[in-house]
């Protein structure tokens, strides 16, 4: 009995043909009488043409037209083998074909197998998705794709490796050419990280507005930070990283948290960098401190001592999901239906690291307040329920730290401006604390006596830039930071003197009048006409006209020409609407304030905090996983910048940003559907 080996190929989408490498019949043209019935399903594919002049008998491939001889001392291989990479084998019409389903748009899908392409998608799932380099050794990942394409070329894990770099270094050659181009300033975001072996990392990250006035951001590096952390060798570091991308000569700003070795590393680099008149203002502007940071540890300190009424919202929550939650949550859910509570929010406990955990455990316990005190009345075995005075009292204490937790949310953003939104948001903070200083509360009013102090140490030092940032918002301008500063200090107060002169001076730098041409034109010809004029007549032609050049409309004119910034001013304020795109108004007035425009486009770029959503609430330190704390620092950079540089927030949203309402689990979900 002879033995066939067998193949399964998909020739179309309807078609699956089984393939004989060695068929059992066989044509031979020779005599009629010894000619037998074409069995192979090869011939469904293939026609038998008339013998030519050699007598041997051929067939004709119906897709292409490639012809292979017939003969029964050949078989059918050839044909199979053809029909594997026959360019005609796809039935489907061309509306099949035009299909793209990442990006809904129109492109010829190819069915050939590209092993560039695979090793390029293999690369960028490493990198979005942060699998091992052993993920492609993996006996079961290599089953599939050999499943899906026999033809699947598989990879060692020092290959995968390697690709990796080579995506690295090709992203970072496309990320320089994107800076380059970049029209204004660029502001900078810098961070310390730590492995789980107490290896250092710096993170280094550039914020632009580009050509389109989108607000961009881009990881620079994530580089290994050996000790010592001095401000010595972090001045050194981020100076030659900058050299490195050759962005030193067009920074605007460095925000940084609100570490001492930080506050001298920044000076000496400003000086290193002033050195070379490279930063606007001689550096006023330079340094900025995290917002989010600063925030996070003036709430720790008024929290630092719990008060007893919000001691029993948490023991509260708790005795819901004791041991026998199952039973009190058909108590506590009764209880809501009983006082027609219509609300979905889940009760949440906090995380005692995290104080926008308790801000969230106050919020969802308020609304179950009269839950609460029904269930104090039906289960003799719950203590702990808050007594009417102490239930209004967290309800002042989450008033208090609402303004602060929205602050820091809205500091955290990375899709939007933050430097003009800084000051109306803060502002609300400012009055918050200096009117509970004064509360008839004793908790509430020691929680703001101890905030304030670091609260206003703080407040001079990040006021005046960010203040700008709030005149450059066409629906605040002068008028809200004046409004703002009286409220705080007085009719009188200097603070707005101080802010005008600041404001006029960063105008300035980026309002330097150009070189007259009739000033060149004079220049050019004085060393071609000087051997036809005397030397000192020319030189008082010059004088003359170099004067005349000079003189301003304002010493003419009876109303005095307005400056851009002064005709900005004047207009009146637009309504202040919570979709305005700060943005879009300057695009659309760019050509109306030019020198203006500029200046806001290097101040709205300023980000006030170096934290992400996820991080702006946590006290600790940064910390690597376990995962890249094992691998090479260079390693490391190039997974996570790749990472940023190709996907961005998608992969941010998808995976990595853990949202503020969820930091807290909810320990019960009350839904009484």
């Amino acid at each position: 009995m002879e033995i066939f080996s067998h193949e399964s190929v998909s020739i179309s989408d309807d078609i699956d043909i089984e393939i004989d490498e060695e068929d059992d019949v066989q044509i031979n043209p020779s005599t009629e009488k010894g000619k037998r019935k074409l069995k192979s399903k090869v011939w469904n594919f293939f026609d038998i043409i008339s013998m030519g002049p050699n007598k041997k008998m051929k067939s004709q491939c119906k897709k292409c037209g490639v012809q292979y001889l017939a003969s029964s001392k050949y078989g059918t291989g050839n044909m199979w083998r053809h029909l594997k990479v026959c360019k005609r084998n796809d039935t489907r019409d061309i509306g099949q074909m035009l299909i793209s389903t990442n990006t809904e748009s129109m492109s010829i899908s190819a069915n050939q197998y590209d092993s560039q392409k695979f090793r390029e998608l293999l690369t960028g799932a490493i990198v979005m998705h942060d699998l091992p380099f052993q993920f492609v050794e993996y006996t079961g990942i290599r089953a599939l794709f050999k499943n899906l394409n026999p033809e699947v070329d598989t990879v060692s894990r020092n290959t995968a490796k390697a690709d990796v770099l080579k995506l690295y270094q090709r992203e970072m050659t496309r990320i320089k050419a994107m800076l380059e181009v970049v029209p204004g300033r660029i502001s900078l975001t810098s961070d310390l990280w730590s492995s789980v072996i107490s290896d250092g990392y710096m993170c280094l990250t550039a914020h632009f507005i580009d050509n389109n006035w989108n607000l961009q951001k881009r990881v620079l590096n994530f580089c290994f930070m050996p000790p010592p952390h001095n401000d010595v060798a972090l001045s050194e570091r981020i100076f030659a990283l900058l050299c490195g991308w050759k962005i030193e000569k067009r920074l605007f700003s460095l925000t940084l948290d609100n570490a001492t070795s930080n506050d001298v590393s920044v000076e000496a680099l400003g000086a290193q960098l002033n050195l070379k008149g490279l930063l606007p203002c001689n550096g006023e502007f330079f340094h900025l401190r995290c917002c989010c940071h600063i925030l996070n540890l003036i709430v720790q300190d008024g929290l630092a001592d719990i008060d007893k009424s919000i001691w029993k919202i948490r023991e509260s929550v708790k005795y819901v999901k004791g041991s026998c939650s199952q039973v009190r949550k058909q108590k506590i859910l009764e209880c809501v239906k009983l006082v027609s509570v219509d609300n979905k929010k889940g009760l949440r406990q906090d995380i005692l690291t995290r104080w926008n955990s308790t801000y969230l455990m106050l919020d969802s316990a308020l609304v179950y307040r009269r839950a609460f005190q029904h269930l104090a009345l039906i289960d003799c075995n719950y203590m702990t329920c808050p007594s009417t005075e102490e239930w209004e009292k967290v309800e002042k204490v989450w008033k208090f730290l609402k303004y602060f937790y929205n602050a820091i949310l809205a500091f955290s953003a990375t899709k939007n401006p933050t430097s003009n939104v800084f000051f109306p948001i803060i502002f609300p903070c400012y009055l918050s604390l200096k009117t509970h200083m004064e509360d008839t509360d004793e908790y509430l009013k020691c929680m703001a006596t101890k905030m304030w102090p670091k609260f206003q140490k703080y407040w001079s030092d990040f006021s005046i830039i960010l203040a700008i940032a709030c005149i450059l918002d066409p629906r605040y301008k002068m008028t809200f930071v004046e409004f703002c500063y009286k409220k705080a200090h007085g009719e009188d107060c200097l603070e707005i003197l101080v802010l005008r002169s600041k404001l006029q001076v960063l105008f300035d730098e980026y309002n330097k009048p150009e070189p007259s041409q009739s000033t060149s034109l004079l220049t050019s010809k004085k060393g071609n006409e000087s051997s036809t004029q005397p030397t000192e007549d020319m030189d008082v032609e010059l004088d003359l006209f170099k004067e005349f050049d000079n003189l301003t409309n304002d010493e003419f004119s009876i109303g005095g020409h307005k400056s851009q910034l002064e005709l900005y001013l004047d207009e009146p304020k637009m309504t202040r609407n919570a979709n305005f795109d700060v943005l879009a108004y300057w695009e659309v007035n760019q050509f109306r304030f030019p020198e203006l425009a500029a200046m806001a486009r290097d101040v709205l770029s300023i980000p006030v905090s170096t934290v992400a959503s996820e991080s702006a609430f946590s006290v600790g330190g940064r910390v690597l996983d376990q995962y890249c704390s094992t691998l090479k620092p260079e390693i490391v950079e190039a997974i996570i910048c790749s990472k940023d540089w190709l996907y961005g927030n998608k992969a941010k949203n998808d995976e990595m940003t853990i949202l503020m309402d969820k930091i807290s689990e909810d320990v019960i979900e009350l839904d009484l559907n």
